[in-house]
Parts: structure tokens; sequence; C-alpha cells
């Protein structure tokens, strides 16, 4: 190989490293191959997991012809691995074909090749199929080049250093082929293995099942919609799948969380069996006084009417959304009251454990449990710290585990102010906020109005807890409409 040959062939293995569309690099490598070896047409074939050989370009200059799979152009059927086609042969065989001139040749059938010139006025002389062998010495695809030209035009054979030349650059390309399909296949199996386990962590609650997927909706519509603005904030595609990342993995913590938190829908939750047995059972014992001690039977009768009354009210207050002042003093004179056991003796009818959770003012959690929950983001950081991320991935973990920051310092868990907060952990904010106010199946509240939801988060943006550029960029994006 000469040195200009050498020289050229590290050049264009420079670009193929270098490129990172899947099609450019296919149509590159056909194009710098008919370069190399000046000749009229090239078609690229890739090996399929059904074992035929898929066209994937097809150029023929001299009729004008430049067609890609990418593009839909292409209508041909793939090309069985079989001794009926010289490329087929060159991929079982693993080996280089050079044929002076295919009609004179009588080791393979080129009745397709005479097809193709009889259909397009074509003559096919001088032939070169070269198999593309990853590292692994497995066959990825072919690369066939047609009728070479010398200076003046006229059809000549590849000559020897023109196939060491193209047999170069083949190897090259199968290798930029195969590491650009290996890295399409890790960067798909880690996006599944990611979406897997967001649908695990909301599937593990019936009242949660869609919120990540929710964000990563808004999310990616408000994308779409900013690049469409023209402003000086916008993503490419990197950038752009680094955040849906992040909006897929900010609730991964919420898989150390006991599902009898995430998922409790009043504010008893699995206690309220508790209290309802212990009323039945001190309504049983009143009924039972009354009828050994006729004495107090009028008694007994009021002290059940009672019981009773405290029954409902105590199912009622458990599934409200919210308690009135009225509903919270009843709620502190019931922790003072005392009931009868089993056993005949005197005991509180509510625990103080019943009752913090009975005088919730608003929702299902207690104090302590809301910290449960809140911990999911801290949980959420040291589960990705875990793992590495580079790249334009690099924030990602960072942006996923501060969704629950706001501008002023009073987000949780660091309490981090608007210059430690970047634009997307603030976007992410707003798209958790949003579909939190409007989601539809949350077991404490009915699902607001999205003129509500943003009342809300105007407030909110108002008081310096949201960004409002972003908030109204979010709300002029329509991202948000179901």
């Amino acid at each position: 190989m000469s040195e200009a040959s050498l020289e050229n062939i590290l050049d264009i293995a420079i670009a193929l490293t270098a490129e990172r569309d899947m099609d450019i690099l296919m149509s590159r490598i056909l194009t710098e191959a008919m370069n190399l070896t000046n000749c009229d047409g090239g078609t690229l074939y890739i090996l399929t997991d059904e074992n035929a050989l898929c066209f994937q370009n097809i150029i023929t200059r001299s009729k004008g012809i430049s067609q890609s799979a990418a593009k839909d152009e292409i209508h041909l059927p793939p090309v069985e691995l079989n001794r009926k086609s010289v490329c087929a042969c060159a991929a079982l065989d693993k080996a280089q074909i050079n044929i002076p001139d295919v009609y004179a040749s009588k080791e393979y059938d080129f009745s397709g090749a005479q097809k193709y010139d009889s259909l397009n006025q074509y003559h096919t002389k001088s032939m070169l199929v070269i198999p593309m062998k990853n590292d692994h010495d497995e066959v990825i695809g072919v690369l066939q080049l047609i009728n070479a030209m010398d200076q003046e035009g006229n059809i000549i054979g590849f000559g020897s250093e023109c196939e060491m030349t193209v047999a170069a650059l083949a190897s090259l390309a199968a290798i930029s082929l195969y590491n650009h399909k290996l890295s399409e296949q890790i960067s798909e199996l880690l996006h599944s293995f990611v979406q897997v386990m967001a649908s695990t962590i909301d599937l593990r609650s019936p009242y949660n099942s869609n919120h990540t997927k929710n964000i990563v909706k808004y999310g990616e519509r408000f994308i779409d919609a900013l690049n469409q603005m023209g402003l000086a904030w916008h993503f490419t595609e990197g950038q752009k799948d680094a955040f849906l990342m992040s909006a897929w993995l900010h609730d991964i913590g919420k898989i150390v969380i006991p599902s009898h938190i995430l998922d409790k829908s009043t504010r008893l939750g699995e206690r309220i069996e508790q209290v309802m047995h212990r009323i039945e059972t001190a309504l049983l014992m009143e009924r039972i006084r009354g009828l050994e001690h006729p004495e107090q039977k009028s008694e007994a009768e009021e002290r059940i009417k009672e019981l009773l009354a405290d029954k409902t009210f105590i199912l009622e207050c458990n599934t409200k959304g919210s308690l009135t002042y009225e509903e919270a003093a009843r709620i502190g004179r019931l922790r003072r009251k005392r009931c009868q056991n089993a056993e005949g003796e005197q005991i509180p009818l509510i625990t103080q454990e019943e009752y913090n959770a009975l005088s919730i003012p608003r929702g299902t959690l207690t104090d302590e449990e809301r910290r449960m929950v809140e911990n999911h983001v801290v949980y959420t950081r040291k589960m990705l710290s875990e793992m590495r991320f580079s790249g334009e991935y690099e924030m990602t973990p960072e942006w996923a585990s501060c969704h629950h920051e706001f501008l002023d310092g009073s987000g949780y868990p660091d309490h981090k102010t608007a210059e430690e907060l970047p634009r997307e952990v603030r976007l992410l904010t707003i798209l958790d906020i949003y579909d939190a106010l409007t989601a539809e199946d949350r077991p404490y509240k009915p699902p607001m109005p999205s003129e509500k939801a943003f009342a809300i988060l105007e407030d909110m943006a108002h008081n310096g807890k949201l960004d409002k550029e972003i908030l109204g960029l979010f709300l002029k994006s329509d991202a948000w409409r179901k």
C-alpha cells in the first residue's frame, strides 16, 4: 500500500470513528470506498439476525442513483446466504472476491447482475467484493464495488493495491459499525433497564402508577416545543436524553420506602382495623352490661350511641382531604376518651399514635411518615452515586435527586438555593409538582384542573420557590395538555 493510500485510509478512519450517526456512517463507508477505487457503482450490505444480507446503500454514479435504506428508498429483498450470489459467497467464505470481467467468469452466479444490467441499460464488468469483519472475525456486512475506472473513464479491473486499500477500509469500517451497533445496544439496554426500574417503582403503588411516565412525557414535549421557539436555551439530542434519563430516575429511591406508606390512602392506614376492633369490642361489652345489669341498661345504651357516633366520625375523618378546626378539636377530645376491652379494663379509645395519624390537618401522612417519603431523594442520590454517569449524562444523578429543592432554600433534602439549582432541576421540579397536582390516581385528593394547578404554580413562583421564566415557557409550550 502506497504512503498516499495509507495516509488517505488514516484520514478516513478518523472521520469514521468520529461519526455518530449510523446512517451517515454507512453512506460514508461506501462513498469513501468508491472514491479510493474510482469506481462507478457500489452496494453496502449489512448481515441481519435472520442470516441475510440486507441492502443499506446503493450508488451508481453514471446513472445518478444514490439510495439509502434509512430513507426508505431501497425496495429490494434481502440476499439469502447461499452460493447463488457473489456477495453471499464472500460472506460465507469470509473471502475477498476480485473479478476483472463478470460476464467471462464461470465461478459465480451473476444472473442477478445481468438482470440488473438488462433492466437499467447498464454493463457490469469488474467487481470487487469484500466481507466486512469485526475484531471477533465475524462478518457483519459486505462491501461490493463495481466497474473501476482509469483516468480517462475506461472500465478496468480492481488492481491488487486497490484491493488491499479497500480491504483495509472495510476492516476499519466493520469495527466502526460494530462498535456503533454495540454502543446502541448498550444504550438501548440501559434505557430499557431504567424504564423497567421506574415502572416497577410506580407499580409498587397503585396510586402512583403513571407519575414517572407522565413526567417523561411532559419533559419530552416541552423540550421539543422549546427547541422550536428559537431561544438561546435549547437541548441537543444528547442533552435531551440526559434530562429524560433524570426524569425516569427521579423517584428510584422510593424502592426502599415501605409499601404501606407509599400506598397510604387514609390517615390511619392499616391502623384503622385496630381502632374498629377496639370500638366493636367496647360496643359488645356495653351490650353485655345492659343485659347483665338491667339497672345500667339506659346508661349502656347512651354509651353505645356515643361509641357509634365516634365510630362514624373516625371513619369520615380517616378519608377526608383536610380537617376543619372543629373536627380537629373533636379528635383531641377522642384522645381523652376511654372504652372497655374484653377483659373489662378501661383503655384509651385511640392511642397516641392513632391520634397523631387521625389529626393530620391535610393529606394522609404523619410527620414521621412524610420524612420517610421525603428521604426517597436521599436514597435516589445514594443509589445513583453507585453508578457511573459520564459525558452528557454526568449531571443526571444530581438533577434526579434535587427535584424537591426550591429556589428560596425551603425544599429538601439539602435546602439548596437558586444559585445551586440549574435549569434542568428547575424544570424537573415544575413537571413533578404539576403532575402531582393534576394526577388522577392519588387516593387522598381528586385531580386538580390545569387552570387551578397553574395558579398554584404561579403563586409558588411569585413566592420565590419556582422559576417564573421556565414556568411561563412550560405553560406556553402546551406540553402539559392531556
